[in-house]
């Protein structure tokens, strides 16, 4: 992603999950954010909104953000649709809340730098819906993470089937015909000679957990032939530093506390399962008396 809106209610102020957000969006990379405080049409005391909007600033910075840089803009996104709604014809000015929204992506547009695009590498998108229109053929979406394709180029359907070639007929974003999709586009490919049954959306390609795992995770530790709860008490990264978090993927060292007494020693393998299913693997690299 190239950067992301952090909405935070001007009402209330930083919520768990606000906390959450940001460290997703730290994980994943995501390497600027533009804050919307919401619903300030239910405050009254402007002071409030300034004491949010230091919060806010105060917990961006503590994950490594740029909390004393980064635009935070204020207004009610509820009154903008409305406004929208009653008359979609409201040009900036016109309205003090739709406005409010023009401001947030102006500041979209000037703090986040447009990334440099892979576009000499070869074409990827890797599938995220499929449809089909009548009489014109079946739809593939997503995100063009590399590369270029333009209206009348073929492109390689690869997995889950036999690899096959097939002819872009249209490109569509955001309900724009196009002649060329770039990498970071989200577009609509029409492809010529394929039925919807014959593409879908892409292969994962491990099972496992799809979602992060934080400090006192309790999973069941597989070594030898015995299983035990552990609840995990710490996460590092590779390079010592501790971490709060691990992604699907992520290579970490963690401390963890086995609820029970269990047989084991260093350099010894082990599985880390999870409702049935094998979330990680790894090995003992010392035993904490």
């Amino acid at each position: 992603m190239d950067g992301a809106i952090l909405v935070v209610s001007g009402a209330d102020g930083p919520m768990p999950q606000t906390k959450e957000h940001i460290l997703l969006a730290k994980q994943v990379g995501v390497p600027d954010m533009v804050v919307f405080l919401n619903k300030e049409d239910q405050v009254d005391d402007s002071e409030l909104l300034e004491l949010v909007e230091l919060e806010v600033r105060e917990l961006l910075s503590s994950y490594e953000f740029n909390g004393d840089d980064i635009p935070i803009i204020s207004g009610s996104a509820l009154l903008a649709v409305e406004t929208l709604t009653e008359n979609p014809n409201v040009k900036r000015g016109d309205n003090k809340w739709v406005d409010k929204i023009y401001e947030l992506m102006d500041a979209v547009d000037s703090y986040i730098p447009i990334p440099q695009r892979q576009t000499e590498l070869p074409f990827l998108l890797a599938v995220e819906d499929v449809f089909s229109i009548t009489g014109r053929g079946t739809v593939a979406t997503g995100r063009v993470e590399r590369g270029t394709v333009k209206v009348g180029e073929t492109v390689d359907l690869v997995g889950l089937r036999e690899t096959r070639n097939y002819t872009v007929t249209g490109v569509e974003m955001f309900q724009k015909i196009l002649d060329e999709a770039l990498a970071g586009d989200n577009v609509g490919l029409l492809l010529r000679g394929i039925q919807k049954a014959d593409i879908q959306r892409g292969m994962k390609e491990e099972g496992g957990r799809h979602s992060p795992f934080f400090a006192g995770y309790r999973p069941q530790f597989y070594m030898r032939t015995t299983d035990v709860t552990g609840k995990v008490t710490k996460i590092m990264n590779d390079k010592d530093e501790e971490s709060k978090m691990v992604m699907p993927g992520d290579r970490v060292k963690i401390v963890v506390e086995l609820i029970v007494p269990v047989a084991c020693e260093q350099g010894m393998r082990f599985a880390i399962r999870e409702g049935g299913k094998t979330v990680g693997a790894g090995v003992i690299q010392s035993i904490i008396e």
